[in-house]
């Protein structure tokens, strides 16, 4: 494996262990002021490092369109969190990835093939079992659903701005995403500063690693992999998100889970193969 797939690797273990620092942190915070405080001091240190390349207006209306979708992807799944197990929320999250040609049906008229209604099939045979092979799923993994659903609506709409410049989009995301938190926060939350040394340290965590140096690393390396290969690595993340959660929370799926999980997972690798169109990158913030 080449360093640049090596620092995707990286990038993709750092996604994964954040469903475990939030499930921490959600123990000191509730979850949107936890996300306005993430997505506040993301915008800043963003901002700190790139400065005068973000600030775009002609990106402003596209990022406040994107933050939405992916404040609604944040928001649900933050909240099913507090229901439902770090490699459940994971797991299910990853879903947006058979999604995302259902959602470009809609949105873009593209064709949807016979290959992505074979993986869509597989992956929620394996929501079935992993939410414990029951039809009515309970509220954190129903929540998570609907999560998975903004990100594939979030990755669409980020290919329909394709021209705008992405570092502005993704500052203006980022942006939103804390403006609008903020707001759901004060409108429905007791205002907290977190005491707790887990609940600093899973914020800083979340904002330096998985948000600017995740971020920066991906701008200046995945160019250098075959779209295919960045689309495997990267859907590695609820493995390493599951591993990161049986050593920091103990957390063991059943058995059924475990199937579960490793139908989601064929599901999506059916779905990013070599040749596919799908296998283009695509990972929300």
């Amino acid at each position: 494996m080449r360093r640049e797939e090596l620092i995707l690797v990286g990038i993709t273990a750092i996604w994964g262990s954040t469903f475990a620092v939030m499930k921490v942190g959600l123990e000191s915070l509730p979850p949107f002021l936890f996300l306005a405080y993430r997505f506040g001091l993301a915008s800043i240190l963003m901002f700190a490092i790139f400065r005068g390349r973000l600030v775009k207006r002609e990106s402003l209306k596209p990022g406040l369109i994107l933050g939405i979708t992916l404040f609604f992807g944040h928001g649900f799944q933050i909240v099913g969190l507090e229901y439902t197990s770090p490699s459940n929320s994971a797991f299910i999250t990853s879903l947006y990835v058979v999604f995302t040609p259902f959602v470009a049906y809609f949105l873009l008229h593209e064709r949807v093939r016979a290959r992505d209604t074979l993986s869509l099939g597989i992956a929620l045979t394996g929501l079935y079992l992993i939410s414990g092979a029951t039809i009515h799923l309970n509220h954190g993994d129903a929540l998570t659903v609907v999560s998975a659903l903004s990100f594939a609506f979030q990755i669409v709409l980020v290919e329909s701005f394709r021209g705008h410049d992405y570092l502005s989009l993704t500052f203006w995301q980022i942006f939103w995403n804390f403006v609008l938190s903020t707001a759901v926060s004060v409108l429905m939350e007791k205002p907290v500063i977190p005491t707790a040394p887990a609940a600093w340290g899973g914020i800083i965590y979340l904002v330096v690693f998985a948000t600017a140096l995740t971020f920066t690393l991906q701008l200046r390396y995945q160019r250098f992999v075959p779209a295919y290969r960045a689309a495997l690595i990267y859907s590695s993340e609820p493995i390493f998100a599951s591993v990161v959660s049986l050593i920091a929370l103990r957390e063991v799926l059943s058995l059924k889970g475990y199937i579960g999980a490793a139908l989601i997972m064929a599901g999506i690798w059916n779905e990013i193969r070599k040749g596919s169109p799908a296998a283009e990158p695509a990972k929300p913030l």
